[in-house]
């Protein structure tokens, strides 16, 4: 392989988004058009804890390899809780702040971290993010939500590996609603149905928009509904106003809005991002306390666009076992660790052994509450 260049920027606007997104295999997430949007609109940056240090290979003028990279001042918005790690650091007094971490920001959606021309760029790329960590003042490099694929290759380059669990939903090509219903056993079928019952008794109809179709009227009002919901849980939004709207006009494609109004009053709205993989939900809120809307929005009306609409996979986010009963099934996750200090890794390595075995009855058990009918559930777990 010919030398290649190192440049580490702090923005992706000097990269054209062409370049990027022909490495990052058309995930939404991974676009050029998301990271800078969160980049433009102060979600990530001066005072919120995120700091691009994106690492990116050239070849003379090509952008051969690149990741996403973000030296972090804390632990917020990642979805893989390392708090434990970081007090054990403190009660030993040293500092595991900051540390360097290659993730979405804020987003749990599973991909690849490492965007390459191919695996021998790739793998020079990680070569590269152990040397910069290494050089740097960061205590460790954190990898979160690579690929099943990925896993290998990490782990033999000295990467700890932790395991976690999602709920996904799959279509296997359901001609409709009812179609995926009659695979599930009769107890949650009926439970699926009184469910979506009660939240149409609310009297509201649903309109699905995306990044041309929904208003600035709607984006507002879904602003507010997104907002309300993290005051609820008594906790402050990570993503802005500005972000939504960015990313919208950006990647009109790649988002989907949907509004639940009664007549031409807006009651309730979901965000999910959208690409040719996969359906991901995101966020949700109201302006009415009303049962079962929950369920009915961001979980039955998308399974249902995801049928429509021929879409594989519904990623419902981040943890959630109520998921299961309404045809989500588990899923493996990843993320990769490599510590500096020898005796902190060791003791993590220890402690990843440890959580694997329980990851491991903990998907035996999901496997046998599985809500099919029992044909598809033996299949479901093979």
């Amino acid at each position: 392989m010919p030398p290649l260049q190192l440049r580490i920027i702090d923005t992706l606007s000097g990269i054209a988004p062409a370049a990027w997104n022909a490495l990052s295999g058309g995930q939404i997430c991974l676009s050029h058009a998301f990271l800078s949007s969160l980049e433009d609109s102060g979600c990530v940056g001066e005072g919120t804890g995120w700091y691009a240090h994106h690492l990116t290979l050239w070849d003379d003028q090509s952008l051969v390899a690149a990741m996403p990279l973000y030296q972090k001042h804390h632990s917020y918005g990642e979805y893989v809780f390392d708090w434990a790690w970081a007090d054990a650091y403190a009660r030993n007094g040293l500092s595991y702040y900051p540390k360097l971490l290659s993730a979405i920001p804020f987003t749990p959606v599973p991909g690849t971290r490492v965007l390459a021309r191919d695996g021998a760029h790739a793998r020079a790329l990680l070569d590269v993010a152990l040397r910069v960590a290494a050089s740097s003042d960061s205590s460790s490099l954190h990898i979160l939500f690579p690929t099943g694929h990925d896993v290998p290759w990490l782990h033999e380059a000295g990467l700890l590996i932790r395991k976690g669990v999602q709920f996904h939903w799959y279509n296997k090509d359901y001609r409709d609603f009812d179609d995926f219903l009659s695979g599930l056993n009769h107890d949650k079928r009926k439970k699926i149905r009184q469910e979506r019952r009660k939240a149409g008794s609310h009297g509201l109809a649903c309109e699905w928009l995306d990044g041309h179709s929904a208003s600035p009227h709607d984006w507002q009002f879904f602003y507010r509904c997104y907002a309300t919901t993290y005051a609820l849980h008594h906790s402050t939004p990570y993503l802005t106003p500005e972000f939504f709207l960015s990313l919208a006009e950006r990647d009109p494609q790649g988002v989907r809005l949907l509004v639940a109004r009664r007549g031409d009053v807006p009651v309730a709205a979901a965000f999910f991002l959208c690409d040719d993989r996969a359906l991901y939900g995101r966020y949700w809120g109201a302006s009415e306390a009303l049962p079962f809307l929950h369920f009915e929005l961001c979980y039955y009306q998308a399974i249902e666009y995801c049928i429509t609409h021929g879409i594989g996979r519904f990623e419902g986010g981040a943890q959630g076992e109520h998921k299961l009963s309404r045809g989500l099934e588990p899923v493996v996750t990843y993320s990769a660790h490599w510590i500096r200090d020898p005796r902190f890794r060791d003791a993590v390595d220890r402690y990843l052994a440890q959580e694997s075995e329980g990851i491991g009855f903990y998907l035996d058990e999901l496997s046998e509450r599985l809500p099919f009918r029992r044909q598809q559930a033996m299949a479901a777990q093979q």
